[in-house]
């Protein structure tokens, strides 16, 4: 199982969340980023595994106009501050994953910008979406290009110019080659070539088989995008919607028919498959600003540490900061915060998932269990997640009265570990008296109140079976030893090759590096031996 499918996941806009200018105006560095450093503890105390890192590339405004992909915006720092950025965090068992906005650039991405200059006598000229010399663009371009969603100051690139794949794999490479960074997000991924995403997956599990691709998808069948030969994982905004109005409508039964449609045990159309599961991130209203009950957030964020898929949260929002949409603008969405302010705002929210993390991170069963109701009524749910042997249930009550829960259950003794509270057992049926607006996570053994110090940690660490060492010897599963000479790099598509020697009749073979450190099934294909 790769890290990603057991992470909690914090997603952070760094132009907001550090008080950026709106416009860079090519001025001084400024080192702003460097704060997340001080939010490391923060960070460490949600056992949260990865920071999702929206646009952090030089741009014109927003992060989403790209200028540079190998270039950190100078309003957030510059490439030896960030490098220091990713050292920290990976020392302290936090991975990195970055936004690729591959989709489109800014209008003063320099390719672009050398049509500008030199019209149709530029070598570009085919990097950019539907451009052509037979009109004028809405920006006063004596061409026209097509802008992404019908924004011009998004210049649509053509993902089927091999030169334009060339450069972002290029950039790709660059950042996991220096920063090691763990994982990408593809911006508007449902706009994105489907061979390109073949592409790019093949050269980063080449490099690295345990690297993260998750793509934003918002609408559509998520097996289009996730799949073996393209993306591990796409944005849940199915569930994004049921989580919260599920609850402002006080139905339940919405978001229990989304997840078994989606995972149940009975089947589902993504079983198997690791969502990417929020409550809101930088382009829609905070929860917060959204429930018509403050009293529904611990409900919905235990909702979705339970429900299949992976967790995130979104900078802020686990104190329950507010935003909304407001002009066209979304501004209020992406604020600057600080650390040392977030004691006035919902400090009980934010011990609440703290315990999720904990009890998140001590039950396999919680991760990667398989999602089953139990019961159902509009104000009432409860499920259960199962696991080999280990088998834990999630009980929720929306009403503003107490609710009698009685379930059957096979275990002997059951307690609730969010309050550390025994939960009543009797011939085999459990009763426990709920609360108004309580969540229960309920299990057999409390090792989160009671040991704390068996929670095991989630470090970075390299996975030693897919190492390569040049020189070494390595065993087939089939019982044929080799000898590695090298690591090469096709001179097509970049993709890193194994160039290894039979010891036994000396013959010299090439295989992508992803299939040489792989599987097959099971079994992996190659074990270093000396």
């Amino acid at each position: 199982m790769n890290w990603y499918e057991n992470a909690i996941i914090y997603h952070i806009y760094p132009l907001g969340f550090c008080g950026a200018p709106r416009f860079n105006d090519g001025g001084e560095v400024v080192y702003r980023l460097d704060k997340v450093l001080d939010w490391i503890p923060h960070l460490k105390e949600m056992n949260v595994d990865a920071v999702y890192f929206g646009p952090v590339f030089e741009s014109v405004e927003h992060g989403y106009d790209t200028i540079d992909y190998k270039k950190i915006d100078r309003r957030l720092g510059d490439n030896d501050s960030f490098r220091n950025i990713c050292n920290k965090l990976h020392e302290n068992g936090i991975r990195i994953i970055l936004d690729g906005v591959f989709n489109h650039v800014g209008r003063k991405f320099p390719q672009f910008v050398d049509i500008q200059e030199k019209g149709q006598g530029s070598g570009y000229c085919d990097w950019f979406q539907n451009l052509n010399f037979g009109g004028s663009s809405p920006c006063g371009d004596p061409f026209w290009y097509e802008g992404w969603n019908g924004h011009y100051n998004l210049v649509k690139l053509n993902l089927r110019n091999v030169g334009v794949c060339d450069h972002l794999i290029d950039a790709v490479n660059y950042w996991i080659e220096e920063f090691k960074i763990d994982g990408i997000r593809f911006d508007a991924a449902d706009c994105i070539d489907f061979d390109f995403f073949r592409r790019i997956r093949s050269f980063c599990k080449g490099k690295r088989p345990d690297f993260w691709l998750m793509g934003e998808i918002i609408h559509g069948d998520y097996n289009r995008w996730a799949n073996p030969e393209m993306l591990d994982s796409v944005t849940n905004y199915e569930c994004y919607k049921g989580l919260y109005s599920s609850h402002n409508d006080k139905n339940y039964f919405e978001i229990d028919y989304s997840i078994n449609r989606q995972s149940g045990a009975n089947g589902g159309i993504y079983r198997g498959m690791s969502l990417y599961n929020f409550v809101d991130n930088h382009d829609v209203n905070r929860l917060a600003s959204t429930v018509n009950n403050q009293a529904y957030l611990p409900l919905i964020y235990t909702l979705m540490y339970a429900m299949p898929g992976i967790p995130s949260i979104y900078y802020g929002s686990e104190y329950g900061v507010q935003g909304r949409k407001e002009n066209n603008s979304d501004s209020n969405l992406r604020p600057c915060l600080h650390l040392q302010d977030m004691n006035s705002e919902n400090t009980s929210l934010y011990n609440h998932i703290v315990k999720l993390g904990r009890i998140y991170r001590a039950y396999p069963a919680l991760r990667t269990g398989v999602y089953e109701r139990i019961m159902i009524t509009n104000q009432q749910l409860l499920f259960k997640k199962t696991l080999g042997d280990q088998t834990i249930y999630i009980a929720l009550n929306l009403a503003d009265y107490e609710f009698d829960l009685n379930f059957g259950t096979h275990l002997p003794a059951l307690v609730d570990v969010i309050g550390a509270k025994q939960i009543q057992v009797n011939n085999g049926g459990a009763y426990v008296k709920m609360p108004p607006y309580s969540a229960m996570i309920i299990v057999s053994d409390d090792i989160v109140n009671t040991q704390p110090e068996e929670i095991p940690a989630a470090p970075v660490q390299e996975d030693k079976e897919t190492e390569i060492v040049e020189g070494a010897k390595y065993r087939h599963f089939k019982g044929g030893e080799y000898q590695l000479i090298a690591v090469a790099r096709h001179s097509e598509n970049n993709e890193e090759l194994v160039i290894y020697k039979s010891l036994s009749d000396g013959q010299v073979w090439a295989r992508p590096k992803s299939m040489f450190v792989g599987k097959s099934g099971d079994v992996r294909r190659f074990t270093k031996i000396s």
